[in-house]
Parts: structure tokens; C-alpha cells; sequence
């Protein structure tokens, strides 16, 4: 869907695309994100105030 970004400046027009099971992706496919994405994030990382964090 069309929304916009979740960050300031908030820009609108960016494709959101929502999946109905989990993908899967080689660590090529990762290693090209990587290269595209920068390298930090808007947000600072949040503490996890006793969360749990799982990966799979």
C-alpha cells in the first residue's frame, strides 16, 4: 500500500508491502541491502525494559 515514512521528515508516496507468511532471502540478497541501505538508523535502539527479543 501507499503510505509514508514512519520517520521525519515523514514523506509520503513510499510503498509499504506487508506479506502473508515470511519470505525467506539468501545472505546474497542481505549482503545487497546492505550495500543499498545506510548505515544508520533515524532511531536510537530502545532499551528492552525486560522484553524478550527471539529470533527463528
Amino acid at each position: 500500500y501507499v503510505g509514508s515514512l514512519t520517520t521525519p521528515p515523514c514523506t509520503e508516496g513510499v510503498n509499504w508491502f506487508v506479506f502473508n507468511s515470511t519470505i525467506t532471502i539468501s545472505v546474497e540478497q542481505v549482503k545487497k541491502l546492505q550495500e543499498i541501505m545506510p548505515n544508520n538508523n533515524y532511531r536510537p535502539e530502545n532499551p528492552l525494559n525486560g522484553r524478550i527479543v527471539k529470533t527463528k
